[in-house]
């Protein structure tokens, strides 16, 4: 019996040291995953074709280490979109996008958009590429439930068009914000002309009065 009870001890011991261990080897795989994605975020967005090497060194991980966390390339791009998509959707959510006009409203959620295209416009433009339908959905279906509740505010305050469907409205503005992007990626507009044409089309879209449009938006 003391055997035992001096067996159990020991066990209960060797648990207690490999406790921390698990959690200290958790928290450096936790921080591994982070400057991964991180030095991902960066390299991607300077260089969409960069491969997996590039951002294992710019991350100062091994190439295994990268699968070791992310099975694929794709899967990394997607964990990328994925954050990308987060931080878009928090300025959404700090842009207090159900205070005040919804045309007001809406202007902070296109400023809120276009700042996260300018930082990684790149890299959005191969997320488009890659994703399959049912991820890209899931992915910004946050981002459209912003959207959906601010453009359904507006028809019902009298500021926006009824004599179209929400969804058809959503559509519209979605369009021509990639459509602004495009211009500018394409170097057919300046940053400053495609923000300027974009939040007139769009007001214009919604059914925004124009005498609301002109003082909202300058040189409209």
């Amino acid at each position: 019996m003391p055997s035992n009870i001096t067996t159990l001890a020991n066990l209960d011991n060797v648990s207690e040291i490999a406790t921390p261990r698990r959690r200290r080897r958790r928290s450096d795989a936790d921080r591994s995953a982070s400057a991964i994605l991180l030095a991902a975020k960066e390299i991607l967005a300077a260089q969409p074709n960069a491969s997996v090497e590039d951002i294992a060194a710019a991350a100062g991980v091994s190439r295994q280490t990268v699968y070791a966390h992310f099975k694929t390339r794709e899967a990394l791009i997607g964990a990328v979109i994925d954050a990308i998509t987060g931080e878009a959707v928090a300025e959404m959510d700090a842009a207090r996008l159900d205070e005040g006009p919804a045309a007001d409203a809406l202007l902070r959620l296109l400023d809120a958009s276009w700042r996260t295209l300018q930082r990684y416009p790149l890299l959005l433009n191969i997320a488009t590429t890659t994703a399959d339908a049912e991820a890209d959905h899931t992915r910004h279906q946050p981002v459209a439930d912003h959207l959906d509740r601010l453009l359904t505010r507006g028809r019902q305050s009298g500021e926006f068009t009824d004599d179209v469907p929400t969804s058809w409205l959503a559509t519209a503005v979605v369009t021509l914000g990639h459509a602004a992007g495009d211009a500018v990626n394409a170097g057919r507009m300046a940053l400053p002309d495609a923000t300027e044409a974009l939040a007139r089309s769009v007001l214009r879209v919604c059914g925004v009065d124009p005498a609301t449009i002109t003082g909202l938006v300058p040189g409209a």
